[in-house]
């Protein structure tokens, strides 16, 4: 079993965990971050394929995100002198995407703050003015632990240690979303890369070898709508990814074509409804946090602020007292 000592422990790995984790670590504080993922990516995911000896990667969660809030606009600034997101204009003047795959940014900030995958939080304990989280065969005592996980899942952790943020976190509503990722050996006659439309079977799909810095010649994402998803929400993946390529080429109207790469991934938390309030929660008495999308809005610019919102209540403490 190991043991692991910091002032902070950050539970997940995304967005919003990472933002917090790095205004805090920029603080000099010491952080331990876990994340039961394989690797980086959560909601912003990209998921590798070889197709025709080729390595191919689909963004298969989030496709784009927006950069509006100017504390988040310098920051994507920083990412892309970085080289890890890049203006995609299919999408609009204030689009981009992540290089080489949509968790390019997530991938840079992880490998700086050390996050330790495949480690997921069972249970939190508050012992001796400590919070302990056990994690497997790995238990991480600190200070304060920070909880940046989807709504559902926050509850379900935080309901005995926490049961305040747990009533908050209850409160989010996600909707599911299934994604297939599509490669074909010919272009789909589709003149757009990006189709969008909310109140049809798909609601979003793009020609992903469209974005900048991808390969493959014709590779497609195709998100079902949360009511379409819903439909089919138990159905084995086999099944769903024929039924909602069928749903693409109808509504399209692109003749059919079969697919030389299928692969379907099921997101049962891909779009909350935010929770009104403040766009992070801190309980300073008990030392522990929420943020994520849930708290401000379904967006990448929303987790990351709620991230550093929530950072920013837990500096707040230690600056008063220097102050």
């Amino acid at each position: 079993m190991g043991q692991h000592h910091s002032d902070i422990c950050v539970v997940g790995a995304g967005m919003a965990g990472l933002a917090c984790a790095k205004r805090l670590a920029e603080a000099g504080l010491i952080i331990d971050i876990i994340d039961k993922g394989r690797g980086p990516g959560g909601r912003m995911a990209a998921r590798r394929a070889e197709i025709g000896g080729e390595v191919v990667s689909f963004d298969h969660g989030a496709q784009y995100f927006t950069a509006r809030d100017e504390d988040f606009r310098a920051a994507v600034k920083q990412w892309q002198t970085l080289g890890v997101v890049a203006p995609w204009d299919a999408a609009g003047d204030d689009a981009f995407v992540g290089i080489p795959g949509m968790n390019g940014p997530i991938r840079g900030m992880a490998q700086s703050l050390k996050v330790r995958w495949n480690t997921r939080a069972e249970a939190l304990r508050r012992e001796q003015g400590e919070w302990r989280v056990e994690a497997g065969e790995d238990v991480f005592t600190a200070k304060t632990v920070v909880v940046a996980i989807p709504a559902e899942q926050a509850h379900a952790l935080l309901q005995q240690p926490a049961p305040g943020l747990a009533a908050v976190a209850a409160q989010a509503r996600s909707a599911p979303c299934w994604a297939v990722m599509a490669a074909f050996a010919e272009p789909l006659g589709i003149e757009n890369d990006m189709i969008r439309d909310a109140d049809a079977a798909i609601s979003w799909a793009a020609r992903n070898s469209a974005k900048p810095a991808r390969a493959g010649r014709e590779c497609w994402v195709i998100h079902a709508s949360p009511g379409r998803s819903r439909e089919l929400l138990d159905h084995p993946k086999e099944e769903v990814g024929p039924l909602l390529l069928d749903d693409f080429f109808s509504q399209t109207g692109a003749e059919c074509a079969a697919p030389i790469h299928l692969a379907v991934h099921r997101w049962l938390y891909a779009m909350a409804e935010p929770v009104a309030g403040e766009e992070a929660r801190f309980d300073e008495g008990s030392s522990i946090g929420i943020a994520g999308d849930y708290l401000h809005s379904p967006r990448v610019e929303g987790a990351w602020l709620s991230g550093v919102a929530l950072a920013e209540k837990v500096l707040a403490p230690a600056e008063q007292l220097v102050d």
